[in-house]
Parts: structure tokens; sequence; C-alpha cells
């Protein structure tokens, strides 16, 4: 997937503002001593996370459930989503499991690079209002830009607590 200008940017800019948020430097996954993913495994779980995406996203247009004042609608509205990538992050698995833990930091890499594109996509695509069409774009948008920020904070191997701060900044800065 060619990655834009804008996309990139988008990317760069939510590292450096959970930097900012965290004061101090973001690590990079370590992709382990496994061996590396043929192009074709890449891309074979690149096309099954972003068929979770949609499916996530088009359960979510049924159900409504973004209009519910539930809190943290985004690991709501995208369980499928969220559980892969965790699961493509794995380092470590139980003793008895029959497969190692095979961590493919570079397909979340890849999943970010969707994502943010998503998000270019969608704020050239509000700027034509069609009632509810335009709703659901706003909804999608701002949906898919707090999964950037949550696929981030799981990428970097964040804590809960460090998310929760993260998200508490998010709110206070909208307000």
């Amino acid at each position: 997937m060619k990655i834009t200008d804008r996309a990139g940017t988008l990317i760069r800019s939510r590292r450096e503002r959970l930097e900012r948020i965290l004061g101090r430097r973001l690590q990079v996954p370590d992709g382990g001593s496994h061996r590396a993913l043929s192009d074709e495994a890449r891309e074979y779980l690149r096309e099954e996370a972003e068929a979770l995406y949609w499916d996530d996203l088009g359960w979510e247009r049924i159900t409504d459930e973004d209009t519910l004042e539930i809190g943290d609608i985004t690991k709501l509205t995208f369980p499928g989503f969220l559980a892969f990538i965790r699961g493509l992050l794995l380092n470590e698995v139980m003793p008895d499991s029959i497969a190692p833990a095979s961590p493919s930091p570079q397909v979340v890499e890849d999943l970010l690079t969707f994502l943010a594109q998503r998000v270019v996509d969608l704020e050239d695509g509000t700027a034509a209002p069609q009632d509810k069409v335009l709703d659901q774009l706003c909804s999608e948008l701002d949906l898919t830009s707090q999964l950037i920020n949550l696929v981030l904070c799981y990428f970097h191997g964040l804590g809960s607590e460090e998310i929760k701060q993260i998200e508490a900044e998010s709110v206070s800065s909208l307000g």
C-alpha cells in the first residue's frame, strides 16, 4: 500500500503527540527472532485486518452504537479488528501453546497506513455534505481517527494507565 504524504504526516504527528503527552520516546516493537513474513503472508494478514475493519464498521452502522453514551466507543465498535491487532503484536504465549508467539509489527504498520489513508479520504469526502451521508462520514472519520490512536498505543506497547492518560488528554483538548 502506498502511503500519501498526508497519511504519513498524520501518523508521524500522532506519534509525536503521544510522546509529548507521555514525556518520553515511544519504543518500536521488535519483530522478534522469528523469520520475516513473506510478501504474500504480509498482504494476506493486512487484507484480513482490513476486512475486519469494514465488518466491524458495518456492524456499527447497523447497531448505531456511536450514538450511545457508553464511552470508549472505539473499542466497542472495532472489537474484531483490535483483537487482530493485539494478536499481531503478541510476544508471549502460554507455556502449553502449540504455536510460538510470532509478532508481526510490520503488518500493524501497514494497517496504520491503511487507517491514516482512510482518514485522509474521509476528510476529502466530507467537503460535500448530504445529510445522513455526511453524518455517517463524520462518524466514520471520528471513529477511524480514534482507532489510529488506539492502534498506536497497542503498537508501542503502552499500558492501560498510559492509554487512560492519553485518552484523558484527548478529551481535555476537545473541551
